[in-house]
C-alpha cells in the first residue's frame, strides 16, 4: 500500500463535530500504513498532547496543528452580516518556534478574537508566522470562498499574500473531494492558480469520523451540538459519507486527477519536526532574600519553624527533616515548597481559613513545620515517600482547602506576585457518560420522552458504569434493544459517543503558575467562569512541566470560620485548633449517638450507620472510619473485622509476627496505604520508594 499522510483531521476535541476518539484514529492509520498524521481540530488545540503520545505508541509521526479561523476583517471587528462568519485556514507546526507560534495564535484568537469563534487575522499571522505551514482550508478558506463568490481577482490576491507571508515552500493549496460539486470547481481553479502562482496542491480529506458507517454518528453529534432533530429539515448537516479516514487507493481515486497531490503530503511531513518535551520543570521564580539560595532559605526556613511545632525537638525530628530536605534539595522542588508556603502564610496573615491538609501532603514533616499542613505526621505515623519518592521523579502534589468565600483573594495573591500573564485556571471537559448520551441521542432520534426514560432507568447506577457493562449487567435493558429496533438504535449510537468529550469547563481547584507567560507553553482560551483558562487539561498540563496548584474552596470551612466568630462575638472566647484537646468526652458520646448531620465528610445516613456500629472513642477511630466507609472495605468484610474485632466478638489475628506492630491500630486490619508500604518494607525489604511504587500498582489494579 503505498503512503499517504492525512494532514486535516479533527478528532473529538472539536467539540460535538468531530467524531473521531484518538486511539481508534490511530489504529486505523497504523492499518492504512500511513507514516505520520496531522491533528487539525477546529479552533482549539485541546487534544495535541493526548494525540502526541498515541501517535508515539503506534509509531506514526505525530504532525501539531489546528484549523484557526480567519476574521475577514479585523480580529477587533464584530458587525453582524459582516464579521460572523470566519475563513478557514489549516497550520501546521514545523519545529519548536512554529509550536510556540501557533500557540500564541489560538490563545489570541480566543481571547481577543472571539466572535461566536476564536479568530485570528491578517496581523496576527504576520507577527506568528515562522515554523508554520499553512494549508489553504476547505471550501470555507479565503482563497476558496472567493472561487465561489466568482472573484478570481479577489482569490489570486488572498493567495499571494499567504504564499508571500509563509514563504513559497510553506503555503499549499488543499484540494479535497466528497463528491460536492463546489469542490470539484475550487479544485478546477486552485489548480489553475497552482500552475500560475507556483503554489503546490496538497491533497486532504477534512476528516470527522473514522470509518464511513461512522458519518450516522457524527449526524447526530451534530444535532446534538445545534440542538435540532434529525428529521429537522434545515439542520446544519455534512453532505453524503465522506469525511473519513481513507486509505491511499481511495484518496487516489477521489484526487487521482492532481497527483503531485499525494506526493506532497509526505513532502509536508518530513518538515514538519516537533516533539513535546515530557518531565522538565517549568516552576515560576520564587524570589529568596539577598545571600540565600531556594535551599538554604527552604532550610533557614524549617529549621526556624520546627521549634514553633514541637518542644523539645528530638533527634528524631531532626533527622527526619534532614533527610526530607535532601530528598526535596535533590529532586529540585526547594522553590515549589517556598511558593506554597509563600500562599498559604499570606492567606493566614489575612485570615483566611485553611484546611489542615489533605491527602499524601500530610506525610511531610517540612510541610508540617512550614504550616502547609496542621498534621503531625510523626504522631500519626504518616510516610514522605507516599508523599514524594526519591526513586520516582514526579511532581509534588498539595491540594490546599481554603474558605470557599475568600479563595478568590488567595489566587489573587499569587496573580499579583507572578504576573498576570503567567496565572491561569485549567480546563476541564465534560464527557458523554451512559445515561446522558442515551438522553442526549434519544432526543435527536425522536424517541418518546416516556421511551427515553425507561431505557435511562434500566441502567444500573453503578459508579463509572458503561452502556456496555449495562448491556452485560441488565437483562431488562437487553430485552428492551431486542424487542424495539427503534431503541436498539438508540443505544447503539449513544455507545459509540459515549466517552466522547461533550463540553469544556473550568477545573473546581486547579491554577498553574509558570515561569514563562503560560501561552509559552500551551494555548489559553477564554472561560466565563473565571476570564482565562488552558485550553489543555490537568494531566497534559502537568506532563509538559507546569506547576499545577489545586486551590480548593470549601464551604465547611467558610462555616467554621463564621461559627468561630460569632462564638467569640457572643461568649468572648476565641476557638483554637491549634491548642484544642482532641479528647472531649460529649463529643465522642454524639458521634457514637450517630448525631453528626452537618459535621464534615461524617454526615451522610450510611456512615452514620458504620459509626453507631464503630462507636469511636478517639481520633484514631474517627480516621478509621472514614477510611473504612468505602466500596472496597464494606464490600469485602473488613468493615465487619475491624467493628467485631474492635468490640471484642472477634480475636485479632496476624499472619505473621512482624505484622502486629504495623496492624495493631486496626485490629489486624489493612485499612491504610501508608500500611501497605510498610508491610512491603518490613516484610520484603523493599525501600520506602520502591513499597510506594508497589503502592501506586495496587492503586491501579
Amino acid at each position: 500500500m503505498e503512503p499517504f499522510v492525512h494532514l486535516h483531521n479533527h478528532t473529538a476535541y472539536s467539540l460535538l463535530d468531530g467524531a473521531s476518539k484518538i486511539d481508534e484514529l490511530m489504529k486505523r492509520a497504523k492499518e492504512l500504513n500511513m507514516p505520520a498524521m496531522a491533528i487539525t481540530d477546529h479552533g482549539v488545540m485541546h487534544g495535541v498532547v493526548d494525540f502526541y503520545k498515541a501517535c508515539k505508541k503506534h509509531d506514526i509521526k505525530p504532525i501539531i496543528g489546528c484549523e484557526v479561523y480567519v476574521a475577514p476583517r479585523s480580529r477587533f471587528d464584530r458587525q453582524p452580516g459582516l464579521d460572523d462568519s470566519a475563513y478557514h485556514l489549516v497550520l501546521l507546526v514545523k519545529d519548536e518556534i512554529g509550536y510556540r507560534n501557533l500557540s500564541k495564535l489560538e490563545s489570541l484568537a480566543s481571547l481577543e478574537g472571539f466572535y461566536y469563534k476564536p479568530r485570528v487575522d491578517r496581523e496576527l499571522l504576520e507577527q506568528y508566522h515562522e515554523g508554520l505551514i499553512a494549508l489553504s482550508g476547505c471550501i470555507a478558506g479565503e482563497v476558496a470562498q472567493r472561487i465561489l463568490e466568482e472573484n478570481l481577482d479577489g482569490a489570486r490576491e488572498a493567495a499571494i499574500w499567504y504564499r508571500d507571508l509563509f514563504g513559497a515552500d510553506n503555503y499549499y493549496f488543499e484540494v479535497q473531494n466528497h463528491g460536492m460539486h463546489e469542490q470539484i470547481q475550487v479544485n478546477y481553479y486552485l489548480n489553475q492558480l497552482s500552475e500560475e502562482l507556483g503554489i503546490p496542491l496538497v491533497a486532504t480529506n477534512d476528516n470527522h469520523y473514522v470509518y464511513q458507517e461512522d458519518a450516522k454518528t457524527q449526524d447526530v453529534m451534530l444535532c446534538i451540538q445545534t440542538g435540532k432533530t434529525m428529521d429537522d429539515a434545515n439542520r446544519m448537516r455534512f453532505e453524503g459519507s465522506e469525511f473519513y479516514l481513507k486509505s491511499y487507493d481511495e484518496m487516489q481515486r477521489a484526487l487521482g486527477d492532481y497527483p503531485s497531490s499525494l506526493g506532497n503530503t509526505l513532502k509536508i511531513a518530513e518538515q514538519c519536526n516537533f516533539d513535546f518535551t515530557f518531565g522538565e520543570n517549568h516552576m515560576p521564580i520564587f524570589d529568596v532574600p539577598e545571600g540565600y539560595t531556594l535551599d538554604t532559605y527552604l532550610d533557614f526556613l524549617c529549621r526556624q519553624e520546627i521549634h514553633k511545632r514541637y518542644n523539645p525537638v528530638t533527634d528524631e525530628m531532626i533527622q527526619r527533616l534532614e533527610y526530607e530536605l535532601g530528598v526535596i534539595k535533590q529532586m529540585g522542588y526547594s522553590g515549589y515548597f517556598l511558593i506554597v508556603w509563600d500562599f498559604i502564610r499570606y492567606a493566614r496573615e489575612q485570615g483566611i481559613y485553611v484546611g489542615p491538609g489533605r491527602g499524601s501532603a500530610a506525610g511531610s514533616i517540612v510541610a508540617y513545620v512550614l504550616r502547609i499542613t496542621d498534621i503531625d505526621p510523626l504522631k500519626y505515623d504518616l510516610l514522605f515517600e507516599r508523599f514524594l519518592n526519591p526513586e520516582r521523579v514526579s511532581m509534588p502534589d498539595i491540594d490546599i482547602d481554603f474558605c470557599y468565600e475568600r479563595r478568590g483573594e488567595v489566587i489573587d495573591y499569587v496573580i499579583e506576585k507572578y504576573g498576570q500573564d503567567h496565572v491561569c485556571q485549567i480546563i476541564t471537559f465534560g464527557t458523554m457518560a451512559a445515561r446522558g448520551a442515551i438522553r442526549d441521542v434519544g432526543r435527536v432520534l425522536n424517541v418518546p420522552i416516556a421511551t427515553v426514560n425507561k431505557v435511562s432507568k434500566a441502567i444500573p447506577r453503578d459508579l463509572g458504569i458503561t452502556i456496555e457493562k449495562a448491556l452485560q449487567a441488565s437483562a431488562e435493558l437487553r430485552g428492551y434493544c431486542e424487542e424495539d429496533p427503534q431503541i436498539a438504535e438508540m443505544v447503539a449510537t449513544a455507545q459509540k459517543l459515549e466517552g466522547l468529550p461533550r463540553n469544556a469547563g473550568t477545573h473546581a481547584a486547579g491554577v498553574v503558575i509558570s515561569k514563562e507567560p503560560v501561552d509559552y507553553y500551551l494555548p489559553l482560551q477564554k472561560s466565563p467562569e473565571c476570564g482565562v483558562i488552558t485550553q489543555m487539561a490537568k494531566e497534559n498540563v502537568e506532563e509538559l512541566g507546569l506547576l499545577k496548584m489545586d486551590f480548593l474552596g470549601l464551604r465547611t470551612l467558610t462555616v467554621i470560620n463564621k461559627a468561630v466568630d460569632m462564638i467569640a462575638e457572643n461568649h468572648g472566647v476565641r476557638i483554637d485548633f491549634d491548642t484544642m484537646e482532641m479528647n472531649d468526652e460529649k463529643t465522642y458520646q454524639l458521634l457514637c449517638d450517630g448525631d453528626s448531620i452537618g459535621v464534615f465528610q461524617l454526615e451522610s445516613s450510611g456512615l452514620r450507620a458504620i459509626m453507631r456500629a464503630v462507636q469511636p472513642t478517639t481520633l484514631e477511630d474517627v480516621i478509621a472510619l472514614v477510611a473504612l466507609y468505602r466500596p472496597g472495605p464494606l464490600n469485602s468484610g473488613m468493615a465487619d473485622d475491624f467493628i467485631d474485632r474492635k468490640h471484642g466478638r472477634k480475636e485479632t489475628e496476624y499472619l505473621h509476627p512482624l505484622l502486629e506492630p504495623i496492624l495493631k491500630p486496626t485490629y489486624g486490619v489493612i485499612l491504610y496505604q501508608e500500611q501497605v508500604m510498610r508491610i512491603a518494607s518490613e516484610l520484603a525489604g523493599f525501600s520506602l520508594g520502591q513499597a510506594d511504587m508497589l503502592r501506586r500498582a495496587m492503586g491501579k489494579k
